[in-house]
């Protein structure tokens, strides 16, 4: 979202009106991607289990999706994560094609 600012002395009455057409409009990377909401609900609808965060991120980090820095880490260094299984990676990777995002 951008936002155009003029900085001009005019009295509190005064209005400046703006009309941006849509439709010119590129979406951005971050609006043509799916939320990890729309990647669920997608794979328990066409496989009928349920892959949680944790799995989508496994699968977008070994495909070289970059995600943003993850505040809530582990305390020790050496703590393990469970793997995601191979069904659930495949289920993932088939709903990243379909969003596009592979």
């Amino acid at each position: 979202m951008e936002t155009v600012v003029l900085l001009s002395q005019q009295k509190p009455d005064d209005h400046i009106e703006i009309e941006i057409n849509l439709d010119e409009i590129d979406a951005t990377g971050a609006e043509t991607k799916a939320t990890y909401k729309n990647i669920q609900n997608w794979v328990q609808e066409k496989y009928g289990f349920h892959v949680t965060n944790l799995n989508i991120a496994q699968v977008k980090q070994k495909h070289g999706i970059i995600e943003r820095e993850n505040y809530n880490k582990p305390k020790s260094e050496d703590s393990r994560q469970p793997r995601c299984p191979e069904e659930k990676v495949k289920a993932i990777e088939d709903a990243l094609r379909h969003f596009q995002m592979i």
